[in-house]
């Protein structure tokens, strides 16, 4: 399967051989071992093209696509098995993290409400033996305010002699693969170090969580629900603070579309449950999102916190003015006539290799660039919304966006369970620990010549 955006015959990576994509995965029912009614068929094994991100043929090793190739529902089941059949000491606690976009799309599928979605999907995985459900919101809460600290602190440290400027955001997990790997400097020391959500998440849950509920993180096996592929090798970066004991921040990965799947296939009773959250008994009564028409917005956030913190404006809603096309947007705060902040979204890989040459060409207006590999942003991530020939469901796309678009926002500010978490958790938002948890650093591309000289 060839890219849609590379021009390469050679970009044609697969996980699996020709063998292994054909294959598929017979899951046991854990209902017929529970003597109910059920049965789950074939699931699909995970597969990464390049048509589905960034990760090209440079990008994934033999040994990473055959990890990412484990991440599939097989695994997720075979602990739920070993959880049912083995000595209890050998038992696992099963988290699930559920990220805000792929809710949208089990809205769409099964007609609901984002919240009662969430509340169907959160009593369905707890039918099949999950312990704990949570939603990522929290994570990007911290990846958010991190970014915005840090973008501040790079305006005013930027100078022409060291340039500290553009900030490029780092939550995307294909556009980072792809600037570490192919890339390279000058690219990455742009990069935001502030982790992803789903990096976050695995914190707070494999460390935070584990604290609060007496466990040794190896004893949480942590599945996160994401719209793309790619998050399955972003689970792979080895700078999880408990990677060294053996421990990952997410041990498996499923796409939004795997746990559909799994759902229509399946014929257990599922009684509609509230999510969690890592505090105690509390659970999530609505759910809420950030100010990104189909991702977690951190352009608007960041926007806003830079205008008052560095020029003392007041940002009411964010302006978006469209440039070359819908997936490259400009926002700038102007006074007097002077253009004191200009910020773009670049989404898809076409506005991203734009972004890229004008930046290492040195003629780069902007301060700040919401980066994401997807054209239309993370609800089209390809993990979901696809029809069965493998193309985006316009259709279902912009029903989608119309629910995301109806979920309250909650600016990560306003969150008390973060502030509390900065002191209970990291101790106060300026130590130590939270360079450790909530901080990363980016790798040079480490390949041949050949692999990274790559012709677009």
């Amino acid at each position: 399967m060839k890219c849609e955006h590379c021009t390469r015959k050679e970009c044609s990576k697969k996980t699996k051989t020709e063998d292994q994509e054909n294959a598929s995965v017979d899951i046991p029912s854990l209902a017929q071992e529970n003597g109910e009614k059920g049965e789950f068929h074939k699931l699909a094994d995970a597969k990464i093209f390049l048509s589905d991100c960034l990760a090209c043929d440079s990008c994934v090793t033999a040994e990473e696509g055959l990890q990412v190739s484990q991440q599939n529902a097989k695994d997720f089941f075979r602990v739920l098995n070993l959880n049912k059949k083995c000595d209890t000491s050998q038992h696992k606690v099963l988290v699930v993290s559920v990220c805000p976009q792929s809710l949208p799309y089990f809205a769409a599928k099964f007609r609901l409400s984002v919240t009662d979605a969430s509340r169907r999907l959160c009593g369905f995985l707890k039918s099949l033996g999950v312990h704990y459900v949570f939603d990522t919101t929290i994570a990007a809460d911290f990846s958010i305010l991190e970014s915005q600290k840090e973008f501040v602190r790079r305006y005013q440290q930027h100078s022409k002699e060291e340039p500290a400027l553009p900030m490029l955001t780092s939550a995307c997990p294909g556009w980072v693969r792809y600037a570490e790997r192919v890339l390279g400097h000058p690219v990455t020391p742009h990069l935001c170090t502030a982790k992803s959500p789903q990096q976050i998440m695995g914190s707070l849950v494999k460390d935070y969580f584990a604290r609060r509920q007496n466990l040794s993180p190896d004893k949480i096996f942590h599945v996160t629900v994401a719209p793309c592929y790619d998050k399955k090798l972003e689970a792979l970066r080895e700078d999880f603070p408990m990677a060294s004991h053996g421990s990952r921040g997410a041990d498996c990965v499923l796409t939004s579309g795997e746990i559909v799947q799994m759902m229509e296939q399946s014929d257990l009773a599922v009684k509609d449950a509230a999510v969690d959250t890592l505090f105690g008994g509390l659970k999530e009564e609505e759910v809420r999102r950030h100010d990104g028409a189909s991702s977690d917005g951190y352009l608007a956030h960041v926007f806003r916190h830079a205008a008052k913190q560095l020029f003392d404006e007041d940002v009411g809603e964010v302006t978006y003015r469209t440039l070359r096309n819908k997936d490259f947007q400009e926002v700038t705060l102007e006074k007097n006539g002077e253009v004191l902040l200009r910020f773009a979204a670049a989404y898809g890989f076409r506005n991203i290799q734009n972004v890229v040459l004008k930046l290492k060409k040195g003629r780069f207006p902007y301060h700040f660039v919401e980066v994401l590999a997807c054209p239309g942003g993370c609800l089209n991530g390809r993990g979901q919304a696809q029809t069965e020939d493998g193309r985006a469901d316009k259709a279902l796309l912009r029903q989608m966006e119309g629910i995301y678009a109806d979920v309250p926002v909650r600016l990560p500010e306003t969150s008390a369970h973060v502030q509390e978490l900065y002191q209970e958790w990291l101790d106060g938002a300026d130590s130590p620990r939270v360079q450790e948890a909530l901080h990363t650093m980016y790798q040079g591309p480490g390949l041949p010549a050949v692999s990274r000289d790559i012709k677009w």
